[in-house]
């Protein structure tokens, strides 16, 4: 498929992240998270990872941009920053990185925001938190309602 047609494609919010390896990072993705790589070559993959579109770019299809020095250096990548996806069974995530040898940063842990969550590095250190709800947050909520509109001023 051309470029611009999977570009038409992704859905209004996707990642994009570069990698050192775009094979090793779409292994990664598929035995640990479960995604389904729809391409791999030297330069990029694309993945879905649960809902989530993730593109993977090789470190030298972005030659001129200004982070690609650092990058190659051996910076660390996606500090500051934590994928979190909904969704994704953190029990089997865990067991299913410590087969593939990836970093387990938290083990899957119940936490009170209402998530039983795993946090998990990629090959090149994004971090990637995913779980399920758990009680109470899996109970009885709606949507917060809206709040009253604004009284009208009447016209000049």
């Amino acid at each position: 498929m051309p470029g611009f047609r999977y570009g038409a494609l992704l859905p209004p919010l996707s990642l994009n992240l570069l990698v050192a390896d775009t094979a090793g990072s779409a292994a990664f993705y598929r035995d640990v998270l479960g995604a389904e790589v729809h391409y791999q070559d030297v330069d990029f993959a694309a993945v879905r990872v649960g809902p989530a579109e993730v593109m993977l770019h090789a470190d030298h299809t972005h030659d001129e941009h200004p982070w690609h020095g650092a990058l190659v250096a051996g910076a660390a990548r996606g500090i500051g920053a934590q994928v979190r996806l909904l969704g994704i069974d953190p029990d089997e995530v865990e067991r299913r990185a410590r087969a593939a040898g990836a970093t387990v940063v938290l083990p899957a842990t119940s936490k009170g925001h209402g998530w039983r969550e795993v946090l998990v590095r990629d090959p090149d250190g994004y971090e990637w938190a995913v779980g399920v709800l758990v009680e109470p947050a899996r109970g009885p909520f709606g949507p917060v309602p809206a709040p009253p509109a604004p009284p009208t001023l009447p016209a000049p």
